[in-house]
């Protein structure tokens, strides 16, 4: 737009519908102008509370103050020389406090990229490196990415997987452990066992691919019981165990990295999203000695672990500390789950409220039925809820599950007011 018209959500929807290939989905017509901690304020002026969180990303808030500082002081140095050719500090430095922090045994390396699948493709080249085994294993519902070989891993045909086939193989699926739904852990466990007798010895597995606390998927939580059973069955056969941290790391479940709740220790760790508060930065954490089996060389990109995001990132490590934002994730997730109870008591169709942190859902379903989840319901609730002034977000298998990723650092009035958002828009349902 030029001269003194005005920007309008409608006018941009035109021309982004016009522009961008309807590949790209966008769940609401609405274009943000500007954003702070835990509000967004359209190109209209109106006010939203952001229950999204940039699907994961601002676990510290929009624009916190000590990551804008750190960004605006890394511009103002240089923006990039790529690594590979000459390397900078702000690398190294967050390299270090990763592999300080990361739940691997022994000591760790860190190698950083720019997204989340990135990251995941990474991991599955250093894991086939590693072992010199082609296969991989990952869980129903659960999601890795976009690139070929992470939606291979990705346990959800539509959206993400179809007419994009054929896709890399071997690479096989058991079940995710969500007793709600019926499947138990020894169900899942089964699965595996059968797996290794049908379809792939486990001596040509690489790895096991698993997210702490399912994203996409339905934030269903794997429990330490269940990680334990699984970390015993990669050492008995020379498997590595991959936790993916994309979406529940960097404090979104209490923990730096969720699986610190599950007591066992993976060999890789792949992150991003909330890791630099905003800019895209992605790593893989492992063992050194499974992360040296690259030869040089072959790992790397262009943008990986760009300064700016890294300078982002060390600002938000060390802000994690400071402000003491594991212990707010914690009390986070108790007001959530406490008002969701006691909105529950009220309105049938809310089935299991489940969460570590601050990373909290409930599912919508008919008449307090496991067995009849309700994507409309989720659809109507998400969109009543964009009327009233807050971003909400579902997902899961069933397209059901409505997930909260509001920022860590949110006002407890703003959780609040949002959380009375949608419990009026329920009433509407």
């Amino acid at each position: 737009m030029t001269g003194n018209q005005k920007l309008t959500n409608k006018t941009l929807w035109e021309r982004r519908l016009k522009n961008v290939p309807r590949g790209v989905s966008t769940a609401y017509p609405i274009f943000a102008e500007r954003a702070e901690n835990a509000e967004i304020w359209d190109v209209e002026g109106k006010r939203f509370i952001d229950f999204g969180g940039g699907i994961g990303v601002q676990n510290t808030g929009h624009r916190h103050p000590k990551v804008v500082a750190a960004i605006h002081k890394q511009v103002d140095a240089y923006l990039h020389t790529a690594f590979q050719i000459m390397p900078y500090e702000p690398y190294v430095v967050l390299a270090e406090k990763l592999n300080a922090k990361a739940p691997i045994d022994g000591e760790a390396k860190t190698i950083l990229f720019s997204s989340g699948a990135e990251a995941l493709e990474n991991a599955v080249k250093i894991a086939r490196a590693a072992t010199g085994r082609p296969g991989f294993i990952s869980f129903l519902g659960g999601f890795h990415g976009r690139t070929m070989m992470t939606l291979a891993l990705t346990g959800k045909v539509l959206p993400y997987k179809k007419g994009f086939g054929p896709f890399p193989n071997d690479v096989y699926h058991i079940p995710f452990p969500m007793e709600y739904h019926g499947v138990t852990e020894e169900d899942s466990l089964k699965s595996l066992t059968n797996l290794f007798k049908a379809d792939i010895d486990p001596t040509r597995v690489a790895a096991i691919a698993i997210e702490p606390v399912q994203g996409e998927g339905g934030f269903y939580i794997a429990s330490p019981s269940f990680f334990q059973k699984l970390r015993k069955i990669c050492d008995e056969h020379g498997i590595l165990l991959i936790a993916d941290e994309v979406q529940s790391g960097f404090a979104r479940t209490g923990k730096l990295f969720a699986i610190e709740h599950s007591g066992i220790k993976p060999d890789l760790i792949t992150t991003a999203k909330s890791l630099a508060g905003g800019m895209p930065l992605s790593a893989v954490i492992g063992k050194s000695s499974i992360m040296d089996s690259v030869e040089p060389g072959g790992l790397g990109g262009t943008y990986a672990g760009n300064p700016v995001a890294c300078a982002a990132a060390i600002a938000v490590m060390d802000l994690i500390e400071e402000e003491n934002i594991l212990d707010k994730s914690n009390k986070l997730g108790q007001l959530l789950k406490q008002k969701l109870e006691e909105l529950k008591k009220s309105n049938k169709h809310i089935g299991e409220i489940r969460g570590l942190g601050g990373m909290v859902a409930f599912e919508l379903v008919e008449n307090g039925d496991a067995n009849k989840p309700s994507a409309d319901m989720a659809k109507k609730l998400t969109s009543l809820a964009l009327e009233k002034g807050l971003v909400l977000l579902s997902c899961g298998v069933y397209g059901n599950v409505i997930r909260i990723l509001v920022p860590i650092t949110a006002e407890e009035s703003i959780v609040l007011e949002g959380l009375s958002i949608i419990e009026q828009s329920l009433k509407e349902i």
